[in-house]
């Protein structure tokens, strides 16, 4: 393996195996591999700030912790060398236009429902709660009032002790498959089959759905604002470190493979 080095100045291995707990992958390999080319970045930066005769001191960040003077340096630098434009009222509100769907409050689903529960490792247990639950649809088919007093006598979930009742619900706060059947029913509309999960077999009401709505404009106009110039930000300073490596004697590094760790 080629020793990293930036410029002659080289990047002992300790310090990038120290520096890959704040670089999780996939693999150790990976993770070497992140935490080199932060490292590396971090000196290249701080080699130019120093040839420019920035100085800085250790300070409070703001966040609870203290920033040290080499961040400070990095910082400065930045501040210095990358000029970014604030997006205007016009850009945010194109992409306010182009991405409505995000700017949408959740649909929230108030259901019950009665488990039994069944090991989905237990083939047996399982098609036996399958079972059970489709005799239990057929009798609410045909006495639906007696939901809540069968999901007290007979659910394994603790929403037994409130008939079955899960509150309100949205996206993602439920097992995918139990979500599939739940997003397809209609208000008040009983589930005409078993909604089968690792937990067992389900016998599932929807109660109510509440439409999400629209936020207007005026009150996510900062967050765009904010993630639009981060963006940008972002860009900037690639484009920055690009330039800075194309005349950089770089080893053991390749710093235009994937993103560019400019700033942690």
């Amino acid at each position: 393996m080629t020793q990293l080095s930036v410029n002659g100045v080289a990047i002992p291995e300790a310090a990038i195996a120290a520096e890959m707990q704040n670089h999780p992958a996939s693999s150790a390999d990976d993770a070497w591999h992140e935490a080199a080319r932060a490292l590396a970045v971090r000196e290249l930066l701080l080699q130019e700030a120093r040839r420019q005769g920035l100085e800085t001191e250790a300070a409070d960040a703001g966040d609870g912790r203290e920033r040290t003077a080499e961040e400070g340096l990095i910082e400065r630098l930045l501040e210095r060398e990358v000029r970014v434009p604030e997006a205007d009222e016009a850009a945010c509100r194109r992409y306010y236009e182009s991405n409505r769907q995000r700017f949408r409050t959740p649909d929230l689903f108030e259901a019950s429902h009665i488990l039994l529960a069944a090991s989905v490792d237990d083939k047996a247990a399982h098609a036996a709660a399958c079972g059970e639950a489709e005799e239990l649809i057929a009798g609410l088919q045909r006495q639906p009032d007696t939901f809540a007093a069968l999901a007290k006598a007979r659910s394994a979930c603790p929403s037994a002790s409130t008939g079955g009742s899960l509150g309100q619900v949205s996206k993602g706060q439920t097992v995918p498959e139990f979500e599939t059947f739940l997003f397809a029913l209609e208000s008040g509309q009983l589930c005409p089959v078993p909604v089968k999960t690792r937990y067992g077999a389900h016998v599932l009401r929807l109660d109510r759905r509440i439409e999400g709505r629209q936020l207007p404009f005026e009150m996510v106009h900062e967050r765009i604002a904010e993630y639009l110039g981060e963006a940008v930000w972002r860009r900037a300073n690639a484009q920055y470190l690009k330039i800075l490596a194309g005349s950089a004697d770089l080893q053991g590094v390749d710093l235009d493979a994937g993103a560019s760790p400019l700033v942690q």
